[in-house]
């Protein structure tokens, strides 16, 4: 492939969606602390001066949802009337149900597909049906795609030098973008970097952009990489009204900030507020996980891997790997190794990762993939010697 341009966005933790991602896997985090077993769907939508949590939640335990939701945004720095939203006085609405029945059934008591023996005891059926992804590349210490690492870190920066004072007049909204040029799938060099962020109306743009270079993009990307990159600093030229008031915010619409900044397929199933019975949620960790270990493996240098269910059934209807010619084996074998080193079955991938002793409120911002920082389970790369073997 000759040269062509990739570019990823991302966002910080005062986005809007963000802000509503972070609520739903803080009620999330406060449930499954009491209550392993608990079966929890929680969305959240946030708008000028009020939240509204919502969804289906099965538990023997109480959570004080409304505390829950105001700590996250007065933490996020929504916590006085300068930002235009406040967690201390905002109004804060619940309207929670029990999980259905109909699907708690297929849940609880997979339906299994029996071929000559019975199946391992104790494995539940996957909570809905659907297709999930994960992905792994050699571009990047971490094997995330080069755009999406720099615009998580470049968000992340941009939070860190608002909350430890480097530039007070930061407020908590803001986006990052990159572009970069590939030259036969390699990254060679950052054409364009945005940033949006969210001010006091006391400062004048050209402080802004200064700042954003000096403190933001030079600190994260490498100089190497700064070749004729072209950088835009908020160019609307204004972005003091953000958050919740400047826009509304919903649970589950950043699923490509979340994931490979649109350099993998997706799914299309959102993480945040779902507990690890769901499959959106477990099965594109554990996708990312088999992904990382055959490029940790050196098996390929780019790989997808795809997994697929049926609600009620454990087994996945399907799994698919895909290497995009960079593959040292077909897709066919290294599809079958996967199948002999990986249980994909939702009870074991929920035992095999601890995603019921997780905590997923930190993955709600800046990416729920990459995250090693975290010591999130589907980061590790320790089935690289039984997959070498099953390819043998």
């Amino acid at each position: 492939m000759a040269k062509h341009l990739f570019t990823s966005e991302s966002v910080t933790e005062g986005h809007p969606d963000k802000v509503c991602d972070q609520i739903s896997d803080a009620v999330l985090d406060a449930i499954l602390k009491q209550d392993k077993n608990a079966h929890v769907a929680c969305e959240t939508t946030a708008t000028t001066g009020m939240v509204h949590v919502m969804g289906e939640i099965s538990t023997e335990c109480y959570v004080d949802i409304a505390e829950i939701a105001r700590k996250v945004i007065c933490d996020i720095g929504y916590d006085n009337q300068n930002c235009g939203f406040n967690g201390n006085t905002c109004a804060v609405l619940t309207s929670i149900d029990n999980q259905s029945a109909d699907i708690a059934m297929g849940v609880n008591e997979s339906y299994e597909i029996k071929d000559g023996e019975n199946e391992v005891a104790n494995q539940i059926g996957a909570g809905d049906q659907g297709m999930m992804f994960g992905y792994a590349c050699d571009e990047t210490p971490e094997l995330m795609p080069l755009p999406i690492s720099l615009a998580h870190k470049l968000a992340i920066q941009l939070t860190k030098v608002r909350k430890d004072n480097t530039l007070t007049y930061l407020r908590p909204d803001g986006k990052t973008q990159v572009t970069v040029e590939y030259d036969d799938d390699v990254p060679v060099r950052v054409d364009t970097v945005v940033v949006s962020t969210q001010h006091d109306e006391d400062v004048t743009l050209e402080q802004i952009r200064k700042d954003m270079i000096e403190y933001v993009i030079k600190p994260i990307i490498p100089e190497n990489l700064l070749v004729d990159t072209k950088f835009f600093i908020n160019p609307t030229g204004r972005f003091v009204i953000g958050g919740p008031v400047g826009d509304s915010g919903l649970t589950g619409r950043k699923i490509i900030v979340d994931t490979y900044g649109g350099f993998s397929r997706h799914g299309g199933g959102a993480f945040s507020g779902k507990d690890p019975t769901k499959v959106d949620r477990s099965a594109a960790y554990y996708s990312r996980y088999i992904a990382k270990n055959i490029v940790a493996a050196k098996l390929a240098k780019r790989c997808e891997v795809q997994l697929a269910y049926a609600i009620g059934v454990a087994k996945p209807v399907s799994i698919m790997v895909d290497t995009f010619g960079t593959g040292k084996y077909t897709n066919e074998q290294l599809s079958k190794a996967v199948s002999r080193v990986f249980d994909c079955r939702p009870q074991s991938i929920i035992r095999q990762l601890d995603l019921t002793n997780t905590s997923y409120l930190p993955l709600a911002s800046y990416g729920h993939m990459g995250r090693e920082e975290l010591k999130v389970k589907w980061e590790n790369t320790d089935k690289v010697q039984e997959l070498l073997k099953a390819v043998e």
